[in-house]
């Protein structure tokens, strides 16, 4: 059984298969993404073990195609079985190794950057400084205790637990959290709007009246859905207040239980830094008499206490900043104000691993090649000196006979 099992992932066939799967997925996706956008795609069909089909108002899905991670899983566990059964160890095929061994790790490098890749940017005017990053893919319902005025503490609740409703519950939390209504996408609206879907209304802190209304959900690259809840927040001694939170609403709103002052809002998910960037200049230069951008650049400043960094650097294209294990890019600006900037943060473990599977691939063929270059030209050495050496055989003039003579002859 164990050499049956071995066969099979070792096999071609299941290579040829695996690929062709894999070509099908990148067609689906690709055709998918007009429908629910580029991220949602990756998450669905790429970075998942089963793509899955879910009827219109149904509760339940069911997998229906292998997913990216799944097919890859399975092509790194095709290579290295055919890697132990087929090649055995010796000098020959050292190249040979030294290719698998790169492919090998490309793979790896891939699956662990999908896993531990984190995309955020940082968007600040001239003067501002920051200490985190936002990513605006990802939303949180920050609930942020204000109570001490030397620090804040804040409490993220991620989207998923406000889009599956009901009661939200934090130990540290004098209050609990029931999601009333939920809408991934909104709209802003009036009890006279003409919008169709569903209604919601509150009114802020300084008693201005809110409505939102249910928006469909948007699929293109230059949009994004901005998501509003109902809340109702819950202590022992009964409902505290119910309010509405909403990505459209700029400053958090606030609330009071157990003695203590709270704020809280949906936001983009933020990723705290221990350390702070301030922006100095922006410039954003154009080709002469062209609205076509030349050049963009930052001058940030960088103060980081715990390790001793004060100093000024110059953020531009093709010339990141890399700090505390993240790069720094710079990614664009407000088209409304010359003088914010967009920076790009990356944090990749495996970002160093592309270029090490691509040194070994070309390593070993570099390797492989010479290795037969070598064997080629010893061979023909060895047959060129095998081969006997003949004598010039000497010249042996032709006899011609004429009739006559053959007359006299006979």
């Amino acid at each position: 059984m164990i050499k049956s099992f071995v066969n099979f992932f070792s096999s071609l066939r299941l290579t040829v298969v695996l690929l062709g799967l894999a070509l099908i997925l990148v067609f689906i996706g690709t055709l998918a993404q007009v429908k629910v956008g580029l991220y949602v795609a990756q998450a669905d069909y790429f970075r998942s073990l089963f793509v899955f089909w879910q009827p219109n108002g149904a509760g339940w899905k069911i997998p229906v195609y292998p997913g990216g991670w799944l097919l890859g899983g399975l092509l790194l566990t095709n290579l290295i079985a055919a890697h132990i059964k087929r090649f055995s160890i010796s000098k020959k095929k050292i190249g040979i190794f030294f290719i698998h061994g790169g492919l090998i790790l490309l793979l790896l490098g891939q699956f662990c950057t999908e896993l531990f890749q984190v995309e955020s940017n940082i968007r600040f005017a001239e003067g501002e400084t920051r200490n985190y990053s936002e990513d605006s893919r990802l939303i949180e319902l920050a609930v942020i205790d204000v109570s001490n005025p030397d620090h804040d503490q804040v409490y993220s609740i991620p989207e998923t637990f406000l889009a599956k409703g009901g009661e939200i519950r934090d130990a540290k939390l004098p209050f609990a959290i029931r999601v009333k209504k939920y809408f991934k996408n909104s709209d802003p609206a009036g009890p006279m709007s003409a919008a169709t879907g569903e209604k919601i209304n509150s009114t802020k802190d300084d008693g201005t009246p809110m409505w939102f209304s249910e928006a469909p959900l948007t699929a293109t690259m230059n949009a994004r859905n901005v998501p509003s809840a109902v809340l109702e927040f819950v202590s022992d001694k009964g409902v505290v207040g119910g309010k509405i939170a909403s990505l459209w609403i700029d400053e958090p709103q606030t609330i009071e239980s157990a003695g203590r002052t709270y704020k809280f809002a949906l936001r983009p998910i933020r990723y705290y830094k221990p350390y702070n960037i301030t922006l100095i200049d922006f410039r954003h230069d154009l080709y002469q008499g062209t609205p076509t951008p030349k050049n963009f650049s930052s001058k940030i400043h960088l103060s980081d206490p715990t390790h001793g960094e004060e100093r000024d650097v110059l953020i531009k294209m093709n010339d990141p900043l890399r700090y505390g294990g993240e790069t720094f890019f710079q990614s664009g600006f407000d088209p409304k104000d010359d003088k914010v900037t967009i920076l790009q943060v990356v944090r990749n473990p495996a970002a160093v691993t592309p270029y090490l599977a691509c040194i070994l691939v070309g390593l070993g063929l570099l390797t492989q090649f010479l290795m037969h270059l070598v064997s080629f030209g010893k061979k023909s050495k060895g047959k060129k000196q095998a081969e006997p050496i003949r004598k010039p055989s000497p010249k042996v003039r032709p006899v011609v006979v004429s009739t006559s003579d053959e007359r006299r002859m006979s």
